[in-house]
């Protein structure tokens, strides 16, 4: 008779390996699957549920698989459907779709219903909980941080009187949470609980309802995980509640990929596994399917730096695809241009992914691609950055410009000017009716110190001289000579902010401004890339190159990776770098990024960066410590665009290399954009109009390169 795996392979084409073949076979009892990248994860999963069916008889609904996200749970049934498609389904959901069918049924059975507090409502009670305590409105960043550090107590079962023990984002983070929990069940007739409330209370109801745990644990026969080292403690439990009738549970996880630690992920779980689950056989799913030879032996030796883990040996019998590049770049502009025009020669961007570890080095690519017509998705686009208050500050610097009689607007940004001025003192003059130069106006209203009335006159002398500056040139003058840097490294402190993360907005800003002429400009391209951004966020049609956080990634794959900013401070972090176990997920993450690589891998860091030198990230160095001693599977390369130009785009011998042949009104013919006609040549750029779209190049590549010919009508 033929068997499972035989008749698959005929049927499906799909031959596993025999850990992946132990794996299907191990149904009864606790198992830990240990899936390293690239491993086959997704196939052996589906067809250990494939197996129970066909050869168990297990009903389909008594198979519960629980997935980390709802994409997850929807690609997983679209696989199972895919390879068993006479098969009724298995039950595929997420632990939070878990818990409110839990939580529902618990809370009705006392007579209880509960409204789900989220979007917009729950942070409407955010903000009014940070009024009360604060007694001013928050921050998007407090906000934001707030509601994180809500979730990471609730997902560590943490009391709410002990959340003081932990480390407060915020000065009364604490304090603003508890009246946030407080405000949101005060009321009798209704409950309201956010999603983090519904884990806890289908935990709660598992553990202290005899009859309702009864109910569910005898609904399963089969309990699968997927993703579990991003599961949270109060996740777990009630997994284990879930299980404890039968213990027919299979947890796939890779606790070398345990990157959600500050929103609750407990890798230390799959550790102390079997304490929980004494007779739990291990499994190590060790053969990278994805990946070159040279890219998972470096990220195997790479990962094994960090102590908490499970001693895996990722392997591969794929063959070399090149070696890895360390790229060290002149500053960020260089490390833009050299990507940028690295993809103007890739012929498949959909295979391409630019990897950063936070969304505002996304910025500087997003308006580079957009300018330069290269199509661009965003798995996790964040349109934030355009409604940040540092970049709305910026705004109003510049509208105060054009009108010097706008006390509103003076009344926002004064504050940042390092003037040390009272709220209700701007409040008082906004509500004055004084009128006329606000500079003037109010030193009549206010008493000023003498430094005071000093800097007033300086900032007075600076916005004579913004009307005939370009855009650029007036950010500088507002993070410098208006004080404003100054004043964001100070609320830094104050608030427990990153000055560098700010000051990074302020980079991004300038970049997108130096492409401007008027002010009016400059807020128009924001505008249209705010749109951009938005519709990035849609699945691409055609090629277009992927741009995501090395959080997001995970479970992707892309033949050519280039991991961005690999700089001391970015990641690790100056945080991570304090704190063992921090820098232990921060290495996890670096992790993540490598294995994403199938075929060609670039790490990427610059020198300097607004004049001051960047040292590589530490984990830049232990990638080359790696890889120098054997002299194999590594490209260093130390690289200004203006001195060299990205090897993969070839010298054409036929194109122009001499400035003089280039001039407005000449025809030329790019090799992927076609004929044009040149409209301007500059000292650093020259702008052409196509047949179909007008494009600003980079004057240096485009010589050395000779990328444009002489073209005739």
């Amino acid at each position: 008779m033929e068997d499972f795996f035989e008749r698959k392979k005929r049927q499906l084409n799909i031959q596993l390996n025999d850990v992946q073949k132990q794996a299907v076979l191990t149904t009864e009892g606790p198992l830990l699957l240990l899936a390293c990248p690239g491993s086959g994860k997704t196939t052996t999963i589906i067809m250990r549920i494939g197996y129970l069916i066909e050869e168990h008889g297990v009903q389909p609904r008594r198979i519960k698989a629980i997935t980390f996200s709802k994409a997850s749970a929807k690609d997983m049934k679209k696989r199972f459907s895919m390879l068993f498609p006479d098969l009724p389904s298995a039950d595929f959901s997420t632990i939070h779709s878990l818990a409110f069918t839990i939580s529902r049924k618990w809370l009705a059975s006392q007579g209880r219903q509960f409204t789900l507090l989220e979007g917009f409502q729950k942070q409407n009670a955010l903000k009014a909980a940070c009024r009360h305590v604060l007694k001013e409105n928050a921050t998007e960043d407090q906000l934001n941080s707030l509601s994180t550090y809500i979730s990471l107590m609730k997902n560590q079962i943490i009391a709410s009187e002990k959340w003081t023990d932990k480390d407060e984002p915020f000065e009364h983070a604490a304090k603003i949470a508890r009246h946030y929990e407080a405000t949101k069940n005060a009321s009798i007739e209704e409950t309201f609980l956010d999603f983090d409330d519904l884990l806890l209370a289908a935990e709660q109801a598992m553990r202290t309802d005899d009859h309702l745990a009864s109910e569910f644990q005898s609904k399963f026969d089969y309990i699968l995980t997927d993703e579990s080292q991003d599961t949270s403690l109060v996740q777990h439990k009630i997994v284990e509640h879930l299980t404890a009738m039968h213990g027919n549970l299979c947890v796939v996880a890779d606790d070398d990929q345990s990157i959600y630690a500050w929103r609750g992920a407990d890798p230390d779980y799959l550790m102390d596994f079997k304490l929980v689950y004494p007779e739990a056989k291990l499994l190590y799913m060790e053969q990278n399917y994805r990946s070159s030879s040279e890219i998972v032996t470096t990220s195997a030796t790479f990962i094994k730096r960090n102590k908490k883990r499970w001693d895996k040996k990722m392997h591969t019998e794929n063959g070399s695809r090149g070696a890895i590049v360390l790229r060290r770049l002149t500053n960020p502009k260089h490390q833009l241009e050299y990507v940028t025009y690295e993809l103007l020669a890739e012929e498949e961007l959909s295979e391409v992914a630019i990897l950063f570890r936070n969304n505002a080095s996304s910025t500087a690519f997003v308006n580079e691609l957009h300018r330069r017509g290269i199509p661009f998705y965003m798995k996790d686009a964040d349109d934030k950055f355009f409604s940040h208050w540092v970049v709305q500050d910026v705004l109003n610097f510049m509208r105060l410009s054009f009108n010097l009689e706008r006390k509103d607007i003076f009344a926002k940004v004064a504050g940042k000017m390092q003037l040390f001025l009272s709220k209700s003192t701007l409040q008082q003059f906004e509500r004055s009716t004084l009128d006329g130069n606000v500079f003037d106006a109010f030193q009549q209203m206010a008493v000023l110190k003498d430094s005071q009335v000093r800097k007033l006159d300086a900032y007075q002398a600076v916005y004579k001289k913004m009307s005939d500056r370009r855009p650029a040139q007036i950010i500088r003058m507002i993070r410098y000579e208006l004080g404003y840097e100054e004043s964001l490294v100070s609320m830094s402190t104050k608030f427990g902010y990153r000055a560098d993360s700010l000051k990074g907005i302020l980079d991004t800003l300038e970049g997108i401004a130096e492409q401007t002429r008027t002010m009016i400009e400059f807020a128009e391209q924001l505008k249209t890339l705010e749109e951009a951004v938005q519709q990035a966020k849609q699945e691409p049609v055609g090629q277009a190159v992927t741009l995501s956080t090395f959080h997001s990634a995970k479970g992707l794959e892309f033949k050519r990776v280039f991991m961005i900013d690999l700089v001391k401070g970015t990641i690790p972090s100056e945080e991570d770098l304090l704190d063992p176990q921090l820098l232990e997920e921060a290495r996890r993450l670096f992790y993540v990024g490598m294995t994403r690589a199938k075929n060609r891998l670039e790490l990427l860091s610059y020198a300097s960066e607004d004049g001051k030198s960047k040292e590589d990230s530490k984990f830049v160095d232990e990638v080359r410590g790696i890889l120098l001693p054997k002299n194999t599977g590594v490209a260093k390369q130390t690289s200004s665009l203006a001195k060299q130009a990205p090897k993969s785009i070839p010298v054409n011998p036929n194109g122009i290399g001499d400035l003089k042949l280039l001039a407005a009104g000449s025809l030329v013919k790019h090799r992927v954009f076609g004929k044009g006609e040149i409209l301007e040549v500059n000292s650093e750029s020259i702008e052409i109009r196509f047949a179909t779209v007008t494009k600003r190049l980079a004057l240096q590549p485009v010589l050395e390169k000779r990328m444009l010919e002489g073209a005739e009508l």
